[in-house]
């Protein structure tokens, strides 16, 4: 696995331009403003933030070395960068000239949580993430938080979320696996919303936080406990796995997210893009073991964030970015920028 070091990026894409820049390899969010303190995110709509947590103690996970995994948020950013402006030439809308948005750098996340996994350590990870999120929350704006595991890129999103919604809380999640484990895998402990684990802790957790306005899409194939699955299927989750979501194709699906809306006060976006597993922009295997057939394809992933920015959402997640394509950050980069310009349009209406 090759990816480019910044200098190279930057050299191929924008010469001896400037771009604004969080650190020495790391630019802005599609070259938005840094936003150093909460101060600065005054009259924001969407703020971006980064988190590099990744789960597990050894080098490797899911057979790629830690280190991919981690860089997701730089890299997404380092291709982002490489468009000059919010046009996005589909709804003949630039973005930036109705929503202010900036990007609010990366959780302080101690050293400890790379080499260490305990209650402590994850939680103070958690806990980070959350402190940024809160801060968004604070001035009305969108929190995107692009990360690779949870609870950093998950829970941490949903828990603030939740707890200021004044009213229930619908959830539509893209994932292959389901992740309602009953134990976080890394520390055993019933108190952290891990890797496998944070869905069903996100619902023991938050009582206003209904299964029954949970929409799940994406699962396959033969790798879930039947009986965990019944259960939520049994509290009212929609569930569209790839086999359904083939038969009714995407104008179908976008119809049937109409199910984290009924009755909500908010609305929490989830992308595990692990999603694309063996179809989509990148061959099937970039994401090692992890990888299963039928997955989704870049359009569909992309037309769902902008449906869901139609409706409405409070907050955005990533985990499980692919590592190591160019394509696969600009998806990302995509997913965003399609989502808000569906909350552009959707106030046109």
């Amino acid at each position: 696995m090759s990816y480019p070091e910044w200098n190279t990026i930057k050299e191929s894409l924008f010469g001896s331009r400037d771009v604004p820049m969080i650190n020495a390899d790391t630019p802005t969010f599609m070259r938005r403003p840094h936003a150093t303190s909460p101060s600065d995110l005054e009259g924001a709509d969407a703020v971006i933030i980064g988190s590099s947590y990744v789960a597990g103690t050894e080098e490797t996970l899911w057979d790629v070395d830690k280190r991919e995994w981690a860089a997701a948020a730089k890299r997404v950013r380092q291709q982002s960068a490489r468009y000059p402006s919010g046009y996005i030439q589909d709804f003949d809308l630039d973005l930036f000239e109705h929503l202010h948005v900036v990007d609010f750098g990366d959780a302080d996340l101690d050293p400890e949580a790379y080499r260490t996994k305990t209650y402590e350590s994850v939680l103070k990870a958690q806990q980070a993430v959350e402190e940024k999120v809160n801060a968004a929350l604070d001035v009305g704006a969108v929190p995107i938080v692009i990360s690779q595991n949870s609870p950093c890129g998950s829970y941490a999103i949903a828990k603030p979320i939740a707890e200021r919604a004044d009213g229930d809380v619908g959830v539509i999640s893209l994932d292959t696996h389901w992740d309602i484990q009953p134990l976080d895998e890394d520390t055993m402990d019933p108190r952290i919303a891990g890797a496998a684990s944070w869905k069903a802790k996100m619902y023991e957790f938050h009582q206003n936080m209904p299964v029954r306005n949970l929409v799940e899409i994406g699962e396959r194939g033969m790798i879930e406990d039947k009986e965990r699955v019944r259960a939520f299927l049994n509290s009212g989750a929609s569930f569209y796995p790839m086999w359904k979501v083939r038969q009714i194709g995407i104008e179908g699906l976008c119809h049937e997210l109409r199910h984290a809306y009924a009755g909500t006060s908010a609305v929490y976006a989830h992308f595990d893009m692990d999603i694309l597993g063996g179809a989509g922009p990148a061959p099937g295997d970039i994401l090692g073991n992890l990888a299963e057939p039928i997955g989704m394809t870049d359009y569909e992933v992309i037309r769902l964030a902008h449906e869901i920015g139609l409706r409405g959402f409070d907050g955005l997640s990533f985990i499980c970015i692919p590592p190591g394509s160019d394509v696969i950050y600009r998806t990302i980069v995509y997913v965003i920028m399609y989502m808000l310009a569906g909350m552009v349009l959707s106030r046109w209406d």
